[in-house]
């Protein structure tokens, strides 16, 4: 079946039966139907989350369908409540973009899933609608101030960097022209349209930890400059205030269920190769406030996610993981040696022997950072009994803990052994978690950092705009934010053509965006871009609904 089949196989168990497992009141729930939920931000207990033990699932150099980091999350939380360890599951907010473009929803697959399906993958509570209002209810504040006679701020509209955002792969938008049609529709100036995960309001969203402080990120967002050079924050423009107000629900994180009716919390959702890839702050301490184990995920490869969650979001909300679980697949591992994405199902041992250094490069990254690994093969129908056994073979070999997962067939039967293994490493409490970088340094030095000692480059060069915009982020007062690189998925490199574990390469930086409410700031290398194109052949065309409201085509 798939997966949308399989779910609606599901019967589902009310929301406040959930919360009531979860250890809340379910009478304090703000419910969004039968089976979604608002937490209120009160349930958070910092002293509690710190005995709680945190989790990272991340993963090598994927393919671009993705090796199933949300599916072995959900399954290994599946597998440790079996154990008879209260565990939440606590996940990114699927977008639009994929959902219609090519890697599908981000709700689990088979029987290691989130539920209700359909309603996650679509709008779920309205969570990136409000960011969405509120990024561009700025930017028409902008608009308008530059507009103005009256009230005007004197912006020099060739100094803005704050661009619209939209929920859609769109490509078509990412360079437009706004103002035109005359003097009473505005001051034509170029600008344009990044996807709503990308949006500085989202970062700031998945790092608040309350109201307030949204509240005061929100105000720290930088805007451009007047004609007299005088930096201009929303602040200025009294914009804070609205945008909170359209966020006062998105803010609260939402609780769900997954196929064997435990708890999951679904908070946020901004993409690791151009955002920061994590969940809320607000969503993990709320899950750690509750359980005895967290398993939370970062997007994409370890070098992407897991490097920001590390660096960015655990220095900033000051917690500490206790284990890596790095999700492996055959597939991944033939494709980065060598073999054709249309041959990844047929046995190649000697693909999968020389991608073997993608997985041996993203383990010594998580060495880095002093955290503990263990390695989970996602289990594929197509996997051969040889080739799982030439990679538990290798982990033996490197004294490396592994596990072969099942989830995807079995749900959290099929990660009973994962979850033992992640319990060993907990209880050995080996694991003393040290960021990469101190935010204190410069940014050259901190980018420099990122690309040398997690994707392996030999140095970094910066475009002229690049080295002008340095300069700017030194004169603001912000070079002590932390990096959030803009990078392909695809490679270790800024080259997605550069499979494997790429060495002697170059990363260049094209241009460093300031992220000044969020805390950090985005250099932007290779050929990235902040707004997807959809494929020619995108997920949306399988999608379709009956006349009885019967969605089929999720994925």
């Amino acid at each position: 079946m798939t997966d949308i089949q399989i779910a609606k196989t599901i019967t589902l168990k009310p929301i406040t039966k959930i919360a009531d497992k979860f250890g809340i009141d379910s009478n304090s729930i703000e419910m969004y139907g039968k089976y979604k939920a608002k937490i209120p931000l009160n349930y958070i207990d910092k002293k509690k989350a710190d005995k709680s033990n945190l989790i990272l699932v991340s993963a090598i150099s994927p393919t671009p369908a993705g090796e199933g980091k949300t599916t072995m999350s959900i399954g290994l939380s599946e597998g440790l409540n079996r154990l008879k360890k209260k565990t939440t599951v606590v996940l990114r907010e699927p977008s639009l973009g994929p959902v219609f473009g090519i890697k599908g929803g981000a709700t689990g697959g088979g029987y290691s899933q989130v539920l209700p399906m359909e309603d996650i993958n679509l709008h779920f509570t309205g969570d990136f609608s409000a960011i969405e209002k509120a990024h561009n209810l700025l930017a028409a504040i902008i608009d308008n101030n530059i507009q103005s006679k009256t009230n005007s701020l004197h912006i020099d509209p060739r100094t803005i960097s704050w661009k619209r955002v939209v929920d859609i792969n769109d490509r078509a938008l990412r360079r437009v022209i706004v103002g035109l049609g005359g003097t009473t529709s505005g001051v034509p100036r170029e600008t344009g349209f990044d996807i709503t995960a990308a949006s500085e309001i989202m970062a700031i969203l998945c790092l608040a930890k309350s109201l307030i402080d949204l509240k005061t990120r929100l105000g720290n967002i930088f805007i451009g400059y007047t004609f007299n050079k005088k930096p201009i924050y929303a602040r200025d423009l009294k914009a804070q205030g609205a945008m909170t107000a359209l966020l006062k629900d998105a803010i609260k994180p939402n609780l769900v269920q997954t196929i064997e009716g435990n708890p999951a919390i679904i908070h946020g959702g901004p993409f690791a190769n151009i955002a920061q890839g994590t969940n809320s702050v607000i969503a993990t301490l709320m899950g750690m406030s509750h359980s005895e184990y967290t398993v939370t995920e970062a997007g994409f490869g370890f070098d992407l996610g897991a490097e920001k969650f590390f660096d960015i979001k655990c220095q900033s909300a000051n917690i500490n993981p206790k284990a890596v679980v790095l999700t492996t697949t055959i597939r991944a591992l033939k494709y980065h040696g060598g073999a054709d994405l249309k041959s990844l199902t047929v046995e190649n041992l000697e693909a999968l022997e020389k991608g073997i250094p993608n997985l041996e490069k993203h383990l010594e990254n998580i060495s880095k950072f002093h955290v503990a690994p263990i390695i989970a093969i996602n289990k594929f129908v197509s996997d051969s009994d040889a080739e799982i056994e030439l990679i538990m073979n290798y982990a033996k070999s490197k004294g490396i803990r592994i596990a072969l997962a099942n989830v995807w067939a079995k749900g959290g039967e099929g990660a009973i052994e994962l979850a033992k293994q992640v319990i060993e490493v907990i209880e050995e409490d080996k694991s003393n978690f040290k960021p990469l970088y101190k935010w204190t340094s410069s940014i050259k030095d901190k980018i420099e950092t990122i690309a040398t000692e997690i994707y392996g480059a030999e140095h970094v060069d910066y475009t002229s705009k690049a080295k002008s915009q340095l300069n700017k982020i030194t004169n603001l007062g912000l070079e002590h934010l932390p990096i959030c690189i803009a990078k392909t998925q695809k490679s270790l490199s800024d080259n997605p053509k550069l499979l494997g574990r790429p060495k002697d390469f170059i990363i260049t930086v094209r241009e460093i965006e300031i992220a000044s409410g969020a805390g950090f700031l985005i250099p932007i290398t290779g050929d990235i871009m902040r707004m997807p194109g959809l494929p020619t052949h995108p997920s949306s065309e399988g999608i379709d609904i009956d006349e009885h409201g019967e969605i089929t085509g999720l994925f």
